[in-house]
């Protein structure tokens, strides 16, 4: 059973997340007459703007129901609303409600996920619906710090999911939120740091209206989204271009001002794409690192030198699955040759991926042995991939092996 905090702990909890419909949080300083009708200036502009000229058939916008906006914000967060549509669709049909996602295997739910970037994301939204099952009794909460107690909702994020769910007065600071403000303000400094960052919150919050929370937040979303762009601003079409600061200085693009970060690492990733019959052996990453909990192509150790070395490389991974005859096989007679070599940007660093294609001479069964699941490897079907969770650049690779016609059998 879910424990709940009593009325007066969950006020003071809430303090830190929202401001009363009255004004600032108690201890603030007053705000003078001029600064309260600017806010209130800008905040109207927003919504005006928004039931105007701001999206309004987006799929998750027909709907208040907190779980459905969980995942739209999530599936959001770093990706444009044109891909996310559809595998917002697809992800709903599949799990309609909480409970369905909570009671998904892992794999299901990293499968659906596929091609979209980001894994951690569907990590975290597993894990998150499990405890809503087990904390909250099932029931999506809409208080701000309940959500943000869950796993991978950050404060900007429950905030969203409150306002849209219950009209909640909370504050947003997405990305193109940021973006908004940075400009109309002119504020200099790393947006990151966490001197801008407060600035930013302080911000938000100050300019929240008394009411019409989610036009304004959608308005905001939207602005940032299809207006003032990154590169290419439309100040013309900005129901805040009156009072822009950037727009003033004839230099818009020059906020938000650029981190200095360093080049991008080079990680390499040598592959073996073992093909017996219509089937290929694929391995499940870790849950730490890279596509965790992903299926993959397995990794070589160190890259291959030559075809001899992929060869070898092929024939050692299966042996030590319990196949000493396939590996026997493959190292008298695998046909092998490297596949065009690829780049793959990752958030932080560069992957070099350098895939090696080893068909195997049999088509005959794999062993029976458990040494496969031990170190998580499976002999895929090709017909199956499609479905199966995999990184983008593994869904590549396996696109370019068409089943094999003249294949006895599939092991």
């Amino acid at each position: 059973m879910a424990v709940r905090a009593s009325p007066a702990v969950d006020a003071a909890r809430r303090s830190a997340w929202r401001t009363t419909s009255s004004g600032p949080p108690t201890g603030a300083p007053a705000a003078s007459a001029e600064a309260s009708r600017a806010v209130s200036a800008f905040a109207q502009r927003v919504i005006a703007w928004q039931r105007a000229h701001g999206r309004h058939d987006l799929p998750w916008q027909a709907s208040r129901d907190p779980y459905r906006i969980w995942l739209s914000e999530v599936m959001l967060q770093q990706t444009q609303v044109a891909t996310v549509i559809p595998y917002y669709q697809r992800f709903l049909a599949a799990f309609p409600d909480v409970a369905s996602l909570a009671a998904a295997p892992a794999e299901q739910v990293l499968a659906l996920w596929s091609g979209l970037g980001y894994y951690s994301r569907a990590r975290h939204l597993h894990r998150a619906a499990n405890e809503v099952m087990t904390r909250f009794g099932g029931s999506m909460p809409t208080d701000p710090e309940a959500l943000a107690s869950l796993p991978g909702i950050g404060r900007s994020t429950a905030a969203a999911i409150a306002v849209f769910s219950v009209g909640e007065r909370a504050a947003i600071l997405d990305g193109n939120v940021k973006r908004v403000f940075l400009r109309h303000g002119a504020i200099d400094g790393d947006p990151g740091s966490g001197a801008v960052l407060a600035q930013l919150w302080a911000l938000a919050q100050a300019r929240l209206p008394a009411s019409d929370l989610p036009a304004y937040t959608q308005g905001l979303m939207d602005l940032g989204a299809t207006v003032c762009t990154r590169s290419r601003p439309a100040c013309g079409r900005c129901p805040l271009a009156v009072d822009c600061r950037a727009l003033a200085s004839a230099r818009p693009t020059d906020w938000p001002q650029p981190r200095r970060r360093p080049a991008a690492p080079r990680r390499d990733l040598p592959l073996l794409l073992i093909r017996r019959g219509d089937a290929v052996l694929l391995q499940r990453r870790p849950e730490r690192g890279i596509w965790g909990g992903l299926w993959c192509p397995p990794v070589c150790d160190r890259p291959p030198a030559s075809a001899a070395e992929a060869i070898a490389a092929a024939a050692d991974l299966l042996v030590a699955l319990g196949e000493a005859d396939a590996g026997a096989a493959c190292a008298g007679g695998a046909t092998v040759r490297a596949l065009t070599v690829f780049e793959h940007a990752l958030t932080h660093f560069r992957l070099v991926i350098a895939p090696w294609q080893v068909d195997l001479p049999v088509a005959s069964a794999p062993a029976a042995t458990g040494a496969a699941a031990l170190i998580d490897c499976r002999w895929w079907p090709l017909r199956d991939c499609a479905d199966a969770a995999l990184p983008v650049p593994a869904r590549r690779l396996l696109a370019g092996l068409a089943p094999d016609a003249s294949s006895p059998g599939e092991p």
